[in-house]
């Protein structure tokens, strides 16, 4: 057993949406007392680090509500129920961009933001890139980027790029590119 483990004594499901719910759990806390936690739960989501034979990235603009504001990311999707992560970044890569992959490898697996959500994002590395078929959600618009390492450098710098998915995925990249 986790001596730092919060056991929950009860929860109140608050929310219930098409892409995420929000509960709240009473916690029993390892030194006897009890607190609140507000918890976010997603299915978990994939995220596709593409270079075409030119040696560019495979990036998407997208306007992120959130933010209010576009940022440059690397193509990525939520997980069905029940979906296999491998063929959600697939079918992601494709849907957002019109590559499809050779091969896909994993890279890793990362927890979002631990101190509030569940949420787990997979992270492929998509290779042997061909031509397929774009065809986002009827409710995403996408624009497709293509960068250099260097520039993808100086638009996490400048903030085109500004999510943890696509820092990652760079970082990754530049530690491994040969």
């Amino acid at each position: 057993m986790d001596r730092l483990e919060e056991k929950t004594t009860s929860k109140e499901i608050i929310y219930e949406g098409r892409i995420i719910d929000l509960s709240i759990h009473q916690v029993a806390l390892p030194n006897g007392k009890e607190s609140k936690r507000e918890i976010i739960n997603h299915p978990g989501a994939v995220a596709v680090l593409a270079v075409n034979k030119e040696g560019k990235l495979i990036l998407v603009k997208q306007y992120r509500k959130a933010l209010e504001k576009s940022i440059a990311e690397i193509p990525a999707g939520k997980l069905e129920k029940g979906e296999d992560p491998k063929a959600c970044a697939a079918r992601e890569l494709e849907e957002e961009t019109g590559y499809r992959a050779g091969s896909l490898e994993k890279v890793m697996s990362f927890y979002t933001s631990p101190g509030f959500a569940d949420e787990i994002v997979h992270l492929y590395e998509a290779k042997d890139l061909s031509q397929g078929k774009a065809g986002t959600d009827e409710d995403e618009f996408v624009e497709l980027l293509e960068a250099t390492l260097d520039e993808a450098v100086s638009m996490i710098r400048d903030e085109t790029i500004h999510d943890a998915k696509t820092i990652c995925a760079i970082q990754h990249y530049r530690l491994t590119e040969k």
